[in-house]
């Protein structure tokens, strides 16, 4: 059993009291409780001793319980001397006497006079203050006339040295008793605010938040780890130092001045921003100090991201790098060079070419080379999804913003786009309504979900691609020139294969070794590249790697000669023309996306028309058509 309360008693007699009180009463003692002698000096190393051995709470009386808790922080509990310790002592009086001192503490002996006058003795009051004066105050009693001593242990003692009678106020078995009770109380009302303390020094020091607290003379009480590397100081230091003499031009003595909260500031220390709460401590309506509260914005917004990357794990990564972008042409150079440079900036990118140059392939890479390379990358193909997915898609929607909305909502490409890149494909296919609502998101940097009546703060470099004139797209009015102007800052334009045909060398190696498991030591004939440099690749990268894929399935090897790449190019030709190849990817698309989202909607027919933006005679004869088709 852990020692929790000690109590220290100025003489032998008394101890053994206190032991069988002890003893007596085991069971209502859960907490350890060890009995020692000691007087005065004694006693205050006999406190140090049980200190060390775990006490929470010391017991003592007179002038050894003042001594001890003088010296100590525990808290000490005096035993009482009752009216009727000293009436026993009075009782010991003989009938002759007739002065009597009563000397010791005040804390033992005052009030004493009165019982003089009961008991029909004359007593006076012998106050002692310490050790050292108690002699002297006991000689004096003796030129007084005083014959009997009545007190504690010491001034027994005096009196025997100076021929006095010496009779000891003894403590009974309730005084100790009640000393033990409030001992026991009090150990266990420390115990709780102990635990409460350190529940509160750890949700102080875990805080991710910079916490700075002071009292109502402006000096230091609490420094956390957080504000320590804030402010580049250490607690140690710095607490009960004045907040000013420390940190320059801080609120803090004002708002303990003023008693008024500051909430939402935002301040630069150093290269970090930090938003500021500083909210007064009040005491039963009176100022007792102040709290600030810094929240590093940055690393909030990282916390956000890991977050919300968690919550839609959805492989939201940039594959491709600037060394996979293949070609060696001087346009080729360039345009590498350019996306160096672009990739070092945060400004918006607009990225032209026809279909199948490879325009994701650069602006994965321009992701890659820049800043926000940890962060996600999302790409959505503006083409692919009617106008009311592709908003939910976008901007994500709050639970019963439309009928089978998810419960608890769904967040956007955007949100889920947080500190990191969205590309914008095929931008140009995107309805008008949606452009007003891009244009806010590129302008002040939050978006809003569908059903939703706040705004959530989005840090987002956005990366559009089209292969179709935007200018044209405004003068017949299905792109806003507003719009235009915000994601034409930095271009890029990606030429088409047949204007660097020299580049087809270099692509053909790549896809060759690309497709090692379908066929391995095959090899092109100078006849046959210079075939494929003939032919105008109206399918561009996208067409050539067709093209090589199908070549090694349908082949023999080693050499694939100019007769082989022709009977290749002219099937090709024979499948249609390529607009018509484009009609078909996106009818592909097109019958993905609604799968998906009927299966979303568990077949609902009705939910999935009204989502899809559609009504559900045209998504009957959309699945009809698919399925004639097969």
């Amino acid at each position: 059993m852990d020692t929790k309360i000690a109590i220290i008693t100025p003489f032998a007699a008394m101890r053994q009291i206190a032991q069988d009180v002890v003893n007596e009463r085991s069971d209502e003692w859960p907490e350890g409780i060890q009995v020692v002698m000691g007087d005065l000096g004694d006693g205050l190393q006999q406190a140090y001793q049980a200190i060390a051995q775990g006490a929470e709470v010391i017991i003592s009386r007179g002038g050894t319980a003042s001594l001890i808790s003088s010296q100590i922080e525990l808290p000490v509990v005096e035993i009482q001397v009752t009216a009727f310790d000293i009436l026993r002592a009075l009782k010991q009086v003989s009938g002759q006497t007739k002065k009597v001192g009563v000397a010791g503490f005040r804390n033992v002996i005052y009030g004493c006079e009165d019982f003089g006058e009961i008991w029909g003795i004359a007593l006076q009051e012998i106050t002692l203050e310490n050790e050292q004066g108690a002699l002297e105050k006991i000689m004096a009693a003796k030129d007084q006339g005083i014959n009997v001593i009545i007190g504690d242990a010491i001034s027994i003692k005096l009196a025997g040295q100076y021929g006095l009678q010496g009779i000891l106020i003894q403590s009974g078995k309730d005084a100790i008793y009640k000393a033990i009770k409030q001992a026991q109380q009090i150990s266990r009302v420390r115990s709780k605010e102990q635990a409460r303390s350190e529940l509160l020094h750890t949700i102080i020091n875990s805080s991710t938040d910079g916490i700075l607290a002071v009292d109502e003379q402006s000096r230091i009480t609490i420094l956390n780890p957080v504000a320590e590397d804030v402010f580049h100081l250490r607690a140690e230091e710095v607490l009960g130092r004045n907040v000013g003499d420390v940190i320059p031009n801080t609120r803090l003595p004002a708002i303990v001045a003023c008693g008024d909260a500051e909430i939402g500031d935002i301040q630069k220390i150093g290269n970090r921003v930090i938003a500021t709460k500083r909210v007064p401590i009040k005491l039963s309506g009176q100022v007792v100090g102040a709290i600030a509260n810094f929240q590093d914005v940055t690393q909030l917004q990282r916390y956000e991201q890991r977050v919300r990357q968690k919550l839609y794990d959805k492989g939201l990564v940039a594959k491709f790098t600037l060394e996979q972008v293949i070609g060696g042409s001087a346009v080729m150079a360039d345009i590498k060079k350019r996306a160096i440079q672009y990739a070092a900036a945060d400004s918006t990118v607009l990225i032209t070419g026809e279909s199948g140059t490879g325009k994701e392939l650069l602006a994965q890479s321009i992701h890659n080379l820049g800043q926000r390379s940890s962060g996600p990358f999302v790409a959505v193909n503006c083409a692919a999804l009617p106008e009311n997915l592709l908003e939910s898609e976008l901007f994500g929607y709050e639970e019963g913003a439309f009928t089978g909305a998810k419960k608890g909502g769904k967040a956007g490409l955007c949100e889920l786009a947080h500190g990191g890149t969205l590309l914008l494909d095929e931008v140009g296919e995107m309805p008008l309504t949606l452009q007003a609502r891009l244009l806010r998101v590129l302008q002040e940097k939050e978006v809003m979900r569908l059903g939703g009546d706040g705004v959530i703060p989005v840090d987002i470099r956005i990366i559009a691609a089209t292969n179709q004139d935007l200018l044209q797209l405004i003068q017949e009015r299905r792109f806003r020139n507003d719009l235009y102007y915000r994601l034409d800052i930095l271009r890029l334009h990606v030429p088409s294969l047949r204007e660097r045909k020299e580049d087809i060398p270099m692509l053909v190696d790549y896809f060759l070794h690309k497709h090692t498991m379908l066929k391995s030591g095959v090899a092109f004939s100078e006849a046959a590249i210079d075939r494929l440099k003939q032919y105008q690749w109206p399918g561009n990268i996208r067409e050539l790697a067709n093209i090589m894929e199908r070549t090694l399935l349908l082949f023999e090897g080693p050499i694939i000669t100019e007769e082989i790449i022709g009977t290749v190019l002219r099937e090709t030709a024979g499948r249609g023309s390529h607009p018509d190849t484009e009609k078909k990817l996106l009818k592909v698309q097109e019958m993905e996306t609604i799968y998906t989202v009927l299966q979303e909607e568990n077949y609902n027919y009705c939910r999935t028309a009204e989502r899809l933006g559609i009504n559900r005679t045209t998504l009957w004869r959309k699945l009809r058509s698919q399925q004639s088709s097969k």
